[in-house]
Parts: structure tokens; C-alpha cells; sequence
């Protein structure tokens, strides 16, 4: 019965912990769409806006290091770099997408990546994911495409990038849950970032230019909430399945309407309404199938 109660526990706090996630990364994506475009000056290439992240991101985390000291040991440098690169690649391809389509649209369309986590976590992580599961990750699909509002403008260029985006941070996410079996979240967030900065660095060698004030600001505040976003999500697959977690993820959908609105005052009409109420309610079935299936095992 107490393993029951704790497993419950612990699978809403991992919940709760990706729906934090979720607004912090949907705090990014309204940035990365600021720095894009000429809204603080003159916008910034998406390898830089990345750049910037993870730049940011690994100074944070290199002045946690100085101080606390952790030990660093048995790094696993194989699922670290795919996990990077795919994180890297991901994150810089969906920050392209926000400066060339509505907020909404790129985000619908890059955050399918649970449905990719679910299906990459069946061959990958021998998860057994049940019908419930299934018919939450549906609903979450539904409510993206209704916030989508597919029309033939959502199958442009961009829409195709923030596609690729999706299953490269769906590919990301069962890498992440590989690493947090035999390490500690410190260690691999440091390792990624490290990792992450090299590789962004380089690539926006070849497009920099440099950043206004507000710029600036922006970027470092970027780096800060992505790196929210991490140590939530790295807790959450410590102690709950991927193919669990994944769906929360759309969560991110309904808080950049939020923000949408509060920020640049877009007021959201019925399809945002209609997508988010889906969305929210896909996480409900999840939580409350989760709750009646542990109370069943009593």
C-alpha cells in the first residue's frame, strides 16, 4: 500500500515538474521570436540565439560548479554528445521556426516531440504504454493541431523545420532518460551544456554579430530559463516513466497563449481556447487513470 501511495506521489510531482518545465520553455520561445526579429534591434540568426542559450546556460552552471565542487565520474561521453546534438540541433531549429511563423503554429508543430518520446520509448526503453497513455498523447495531438488551425500556410518551409525540430527533441528526450539511469542531474547538466556550448558556439561563429543591450539581456534570461527547463525535466525522468511525462510537455501550447496575450496583448480566439481545453484535459486523464490504477493495486 505505501508503494503504491509513493509511486503516485511521485509520478505527480514529476507531472507538476514538466508543466514547470513547460512554462519556462514556452518563456523561451517568446524570446527566441523577440531576438529573431527586430524587436530589441537588429534580430539575431537562430545559431546565435542558440548560442546564446547555452553560452548563458553554462556559465550559470560553471559558477554552481566553482562553488558546490561536485564529483564528476563515469561519464557516459557517447549518450552525452547524441543527447546534445540532438538537443542543440532541436532547440536552434525551433527558435528558426518562431521567427518565421505564428507563436502558436511553430509550437504546436515542434512540440509533437512527446509523441515521437512515446513511440522512441517503446524500442528504446522497453516501456509498456497502455491504452490510456495512448488515447492522453491523442488527445494532446488534437489539441496541437487545433491550435495549429492546419491550412495549406502551415506546410510551408518553416513548418517543415519546426517539424524536424519535433523528432529531434523526442530523439533527445529518450537519450535523457538513458543518462539520468547511472548519473545525477548536476553531472549531466553540466556535461550537456559544456558539450552544447562548443558545438552552438561554433556554428554561430560563421553568423555573428553583435548584440544590442536589450539583447543581451534577453539572452541571458533565455540560458536562465532553458536551464530551469533542464533540472526540471532531468528530475521528473529520475523518477517516472518517458512515455508518462512526455504528453505534459504540450503544456507548453496553452502557456504561450498565456503569455501571448499578457505580453503582446493577442487576444486568444476560439481555436486557442478550444486546443488549450483539449490539451489540459488529455493531462487530467493521464493524472487520473495514473491515481485510479495505483489505488487498484492496494
Amino acid at each position: 500500500m505505501k508503494k503504491s501511495f509513493n509511486l503516485l506521489a511521485l509520478n505527480t510531482k514529476a507531472a507538476l515538474l514538466i508543466i514547470l518545465a513547460a512554462s519556462f520553455i514556452a518563456g523561451t520561445i517568446i524570446l527566441a521570436k523577440s531576438l529573431g526579429q527586430n524587436w530589441l534591434g537588429q534580430g539575431l540568426h537562430p545559431l546565435q540565439i542558440s548560442a546564446g542559450r547555452f553560452s548563458f546556460a553554462w556559465v550559470y552552471l560553471l559558477i554552481i560548479f566553482i562553488i558546490k565542487k561536485p564529483n564528476i565520474s563515469s561519464v557516459n561521453l557517447k549518450l552525452h554528445f547524441f543527447r546534445s546534438a540532438l538537443g542543440w540541433s532541436g532547440v536552434t531549429l525551433m527558435f528558426a521556426a518562431a521567427a518565421l511563423i505564428p507563436l502558436t503554429d511553430a509550437t504546436a508543430i515542434s512540440f509533437l516531440n512527446p509523441v515521437f518520446a512515446m513511440l522512441l520509448a517503446i524500442p528504446f526503453l522497453k516501456e509498456n504504454i497502455g491504452k490510456y497513455r495512448w488515447l492522453a498523447a491523442l488527445l494532446f495531438l488534437i489539441g496541437a493541431f487545433i491550435l495549429l488551425r492546419p491550412s495549406p500556410n502551415s506546410f510551408q518551409v518553416a513548418g517543415l523545420i519546426a517539424l524536424i525540430a519535433a523528432g529531434l527533441m523526442g530523439a533527445e528526450l529518450i537519450f535523457m532518460k538513458l543518462i539520468t539511469r547511472h548519473e545525477k542531474p548536476f553531472q549531466i547538466l553540466f556535461v550537456n551544456n559544456t558539450i552544447g556550448f562548443i558545438i552552438a558556439i561554433c556554428a554561430a561563429s560563421f553568423v555573428w554579430q553583435v548584440p544590442a543591450l536589450a539583447q543581451w539581456l534577453a539572452l541571458a534570461l533565455l540560458g536562465f530559463l532553458m536551464l530551469c527547463a533542464q533540472v526540471c525535466y532531468l528530475n521528473a525522468l529520475a523518477i517516472a516513466d518517458a512515455s508518462y511525462i512526455a504528453p505534459f510537455s504540450y503544456m507548453t501550447l496553452v502557456f504561450v497563449t498565456l503569455y501571448d496575450f499578457a505580453i503582446f496583448s493577442q487576444i486568444p480566439d476560439q481555436f486557442s481556447i478550444i486546443g488549450s481545453l483539449v490539451i489540459l484535459s488529455g493531462a487530467f486523464l493521464l493524472v487520473r487513470r495514473e491515481k485510479i490504477n495505483k489505488q487498484t493495486r492496494i
